[in-house]
């Protein structure tokens, strides 16, 4: 592990004592607190923490945007303060939303920061050359970058970054809303930058797995410091903690719900065919929870992992309310409802000379969680909006809850609920404020308007901010208003656009036993997700690619289409990667 007492000459980055506030609505927000790191050169380091845990502020100020409010920050041995041009000429940083100017081509945008950074005209085709060929963009070189898909626009992002040839790359949360493939590509460029330049790279990340792949690996907490070291490190303090749980009866999203939160269990999550589950000791059987149901349970330890540790460190400081379930009073599941919901029926859509959906046709049942699955530009975005209304189809039937959207779309946005990919929260507004917006649009009045409102608050836990602006919210936070502003008229069926993007992971956690509920009280749940872990909770899904199904079915049904000697339980994303490449690979 690195710390203050490394040479330091071999540091690329050095904090000490750094300490930054902010002020937020009414509140002063510590968003750093005596944080003290060291990273050193031609290492990859990953900074994780739950939202508001300051890991865009310590990139800021390692890239001299901003200025700490006490303590010190070196590159390479200089004042981030009082040597930021030097500092600058050193780094390269690449934000969460990078400044692409969607109108300018991939070639005009690479002219443009090479220009910024005083890329000579004899240096600068050459490099282009490379990190087209390194970023698989060099096809796409004429194309605007507003017609990129995400995980082409990420790529574009970080080769604009690495035109000056940084010495220190900081990166926010670079793979947040790219499927698993663009997000693959992208580490494969930065594993590249370490090996062959001796790059430094700084990286924020919302994938615990990515974190996995760090040198070393910094956790933060509301500002502070929990731990720095390599990710071994931490899988050894879970040893003999982490366990495979299945039930005969139970499917896995009921036992995981069941055992959320009990007396003695850290974490419980859906992987694989099983529920992952992490005791707060090596006692596991003891556990309340598990001697309730523990004659039809099947239980095996299993090798622990950096989310694990993470979550761990965490419920330390935050404990979360054991759950109130009547463990006597659970039985075996009643099978889903066959009424169907949701039918999609040969729906084409064009957009110009450009067909996004090809012939697509599936249907829901009520009470279902149905995944839609895809690389960047598959076409899931644009079958949500269709379903919700907002785009017509070119071609085809869609239906919603018997609606016929051609007919009657205001009839059917009635009756459901839409939360976008980026939020579409008002973000001038207070949380308040959009409750009362979304609740009059949504036609509620008086009475029922209070009530739904007092109601979101409460249950998202809103009330400390309701009158702070949304826009100043913790990603998290946002999460929870938008899905309280799309579940304030009680719908039947919920839209969720990936909506777990760049999100942490115990906010995650939230969020799906949140999703899972509500999907237990009848609610039809149609999500879009990258982070493939969670599709596990989908009753069924499809992967699209280029506006068609690639494949569809039960997660168990489409991680066996890829199981094999050599890899006899293959993940999620095993799967996705596998079946898109195949596919790519005999076009």
């Amino acid at each position: 592990m690195t710390d203050s007492s490394e040479p330091v000459d071999t540091l690329a980055l050095a904090c000490h004592q750094v300490c930054k506030q902010f002020t937020v609505g009414q509140r002063t927000v510590e968003a750093l607190s005596d944080v003290s790191l060291s990273v050193t050169k031609s290492s990859v380091v990953g900074l994780v923490g739950p939202d508001g845990a300051g890991k865009t502020t310590l990139l800021r100020l390692a890239a001299g945007l901003l200025v700490a409010d006490s303590g010190a920050i070196s590159v390479f041995g200089q004042d981030c303060d009082r040597q930021v041009d030097s500092v600058h000429q050193l780094i390269g940083y690449m934000p969460q939303r990078f400044g692409l100017y969607e109108d300018l081509s991939v070639g005009e945008n690479l002219n443009l920061y090479a220009d910024l950074h005083g890329v000579s005209q004899v240096e600068r085709q050459q490099r282009f050359d490379d990190l087209m060929h390194m970023t698989g963009l060099a096809s796409f070189t004429q194309r605007l970058a507003g017609k990129l898909s995400g995980g082409m626009k990420q790529k574009l992002g970080l080769a604009c970054t690495l035109l000056s040839q940084p010495q220190l790359l900081l990166l926010d949360e670079p793979s947040v809303g790219v499927d698993p493939v663009s997000r693959r590509e992208l580490w494969s460029i930065i594993e590249h930058q370490v090996k062959t330049n001796g790059m430094t790279v700084v990286l924020s990340t919302a994938y615990l797995d990515e974190a996995e792949r760090c040198d070393e690996v910094v956790l933060l907490d509301e500002g502070n410091k929990l731990d720095q070291n390599t990710p071994a490190y931490f899988n050894k303090l879970m040893q003999g903690r982490s366990y495979r749980a299945r039930h005969a009866e139970l499917s896995n999203r009921h036992l995981q719900t069941l055992l959320s939160g009990q007396t003695g269990i850290v974490d419980a999550v859906i992987q694989g065919d099983s529920v992952r589950v992490v005791s707060e000791s090596k006692d596991l059987l003891e556990s309340p929870a598990f001697k309730q149901i523990s004659d039809k349970l099947t239980i095996e330890t299993t090798s622990p992992r950096l989310e694990d540790a993470f979550i761990a460190l965490l419920r330390q400081r935050h404990p979360v309310a054991v759950a109130k379930t009547d463990h006597s009073a659970v039985k075996p599941e009643s099978p889903l409802s066959d009424e169907v919901v949701i039918q999609v029926d040969h729906v084409d859509r064009w957009f110009g000379q450009f067909q996004a959906v090809k012939k697509l046709s599936f249907t829901v049942n009520r009470g279902e969680i149905f995944g839609l699955l895809g690389a960047n530009g598959a076409g899931k975005t644009t079958t949500f909006r269709m379903l919700c209304g907002l785009l017509p189809p070119s071609n085809g039937q869609l239906r919603v809850v018997g609606v016929d959207l051609r007919k009657a779309a205001a009839k059917a946005r009635a009756r459901i609920g839409y939360m976008s990919q980026k939020f579409s929260l008002y973000s001038a507004l207070s949380v308040k404020q959009n409750l009362e917006f979304f609740s009059s649009a949504y036609g509620l009045r008086n009475a029922k308007r209070e009530q739904c409102m007092q109601w979101a608050l409460q249950q998202f836990d809103l009330v400390v901010d309701q009158d702070n602006e949304s826009g100043d919210l913790p990603l998290g936070y946002k999460q929870r208003l938008a899905m309280a502003c799309a579940l304030m008229h009680e719908p039947e069926i919920l839209f969720l656009d990936e909506p777990t993007s760049g999100v942490d992971p115990l906010a995650r956690r939230e969020f799906w036993n949140r999703t899972n509920q509500l999907a237990a009280s009848g609610v039809t749940v149609l999500v879009t997700t990258h982070f493939m872990e969670e599709a596990e909770y989908c009753d069924r899904l499809i992967i699209m690619r280029d506006g068609d199904i690639l494949i569809a079915g039960t997660p168990a049904e489409i991680k066996q289409q890829v199981t094999t000697a050599e890899l006899p339980e293959p993940t999620m994303e095993d799967a996705f990667i596998q079946l898109v490449e195949a596919k790519q690979s005999n076009e």
